[in-house]
């Protein structure tokens, strides 16, 4: 049964991996355009529908060998092992994670595919990409870290384990609206002047 479980965390890990990787390769490439004024911001080149359906894959698997490995543990531990804060915690993420990939896959992506630009978005509908684009980044890491953070378990409460997952989002938002400040800035009169009649 150990090798059991042994190939479960193997998949998992490698679920894990590639949407991080995922992730992080569009996440950059978006900035990179955001921040290059002499390269197209056209959002076609991430390739969002392939990278939606990725994203979703790797995420069903995590759930599907999360609660395979939390049913193995079970089985050796007993209930008492549902009570480790740093086990709470992480099915707290995965959970939030879930809820904020419906939104972006729903939502937000399909709303930057027809845009082209986080730019030619609304004020409004851009800080709501932010926001969402700022919790799955962080979220994923997050979730890795309480992953491989075996020290936790069982050491500190779910608030003191969850104490930096705030501070990490607000701190990604702040640096997204500079981000997308300075391109703006950085935006052709005439082109900005275009994005305002659409946005309207």
């Amino acid at each position: 049964m150990e090798f059991v479980r042994m190939g479960i965390v193997f998949v998992h890990l490698i679920a894990c991996c590639v949407a991080i990787g995922l992730v992080l390769t569009s996440d950059i490439a978006m900035v990179r355009r955001l921040l290059d004024s002499d390269a197209s911001s056209d959002l076609a080149q991430v390739h969002l529908p392939s990278l939606q359906r990725t994203v979703t894959l790797a995420l069903t698997a995590l759930w599907i060998t999360g609660i395979a490995i939390i049913a193995f543990d079970m089985r050796t531990q007993g209930l008492g092992y549902l009570g480790n804060p740093k086990l709470q915690a992480k099915i707290a993420i995965v959970a939030l994670l879930t809820f904020n990939g419906i939104a972006l896959h729903s939502a937000v992506l399909p709303a930057l595919e027809k845009a082209g630009s986080l730019l030619k978005l609304s004020f409004e509908r851009r800080m709501i990409a932010i926001f969402v684009g700022v919790i799955s980044a962080v979220s994923w890491f997050y979730a890795a870290m309480l992953g491989v953070g075996r020290p936790l378990s069982w050491k500190y409460s779910l608030i003191q384990i969850l104490a930096a997952y705030p501070a990490l989002i607000a701190g990604g938002i702040a640096v997204m609206l500079f981000i997308t400040a300075v391109a703006k800035s950085r935006t052709p009169v005439e082109q900005r002047d275009n994005e305002k009649m659409a946005a309207y």
